[in-house]
């Protein structure tokens, strides 16, 4: 396994050992070993899976406020989707800043999301399944988000959204 830094401090890029034979290929997704030895101190509570009809839909940009804050192990299982991390944590030194990268089932990459960042994505084709393993109890109460088009964070989404939850759309503007 390795695991890549990006520029926003926490945020990591996973890329799994991937061993190919006549059969196909095995690789391990998530192994708390192989994770902790990385820094990365991650127990799943919860695996949500979730399955986008069409090209342009975006989903974002979630997170929730403690003391039910959530860390995220993000990872599209089939198809290309662009994947987008927003720092919110205003003690840290990237605090406003996004990161986006493109994750499919042929890279295999996942992103580690921890609390205290938004998470979302769009798909970039159609029949796209992202699958989220998480650290943390649900609490709808405790649910919150950010607009996905929202100036202060000036995301370039590569496609016009075609199919977006009208919650995503109706966020409030987030302060800085």
């Amino acid at each position: 396994m390795k695991v890549i830094d990006t520029l926003l401090n926490g945020l990591k890029i996973i890329e799994p050992d991937k061993f190919e034979d006549n059969r196909g290929y095995f690789l391990k997704s998530f192994e708390k070993k192989a994770f902790s030895e990385q820094g990365i101190d991650f127990d799943i509570t919860q695996v949500n899976h979730s399955f986008n009809l069409i090209k342009g839909t975006l989903r974002g940009m979630h997170f929730q406020v403690e003391p039910f804050a959530q860390d995220k192990l993000v990872f599209c299982q089939k198809g290309k989707a662009f994947d987008v991390a927003i720092d919110l944590r205003k003690d840290s030194t990237t605090y406003g800043k996004w990161y986006g990268l493109e994750l499919s089932g042929e890279n295999k990459q996942l992103l580690y999301v921890p609390k205290g960042f938004a998470h979302g994505y769009q798909t970039l084709e159609d029949n796209v399944e992202v699958i989220y393993f998480l650290q943390g109890e649900y609490s709808k109460e405790h649910e919150a988000g950010s607009k996905w088009d929202d100036p202060a964070f000036e995301i370039n989404w590569p496609l016009e959204p075609t199919v977006i939850a009208d919650k995503d759309s109706q966020w409030p503007p987030f302060e800085k």
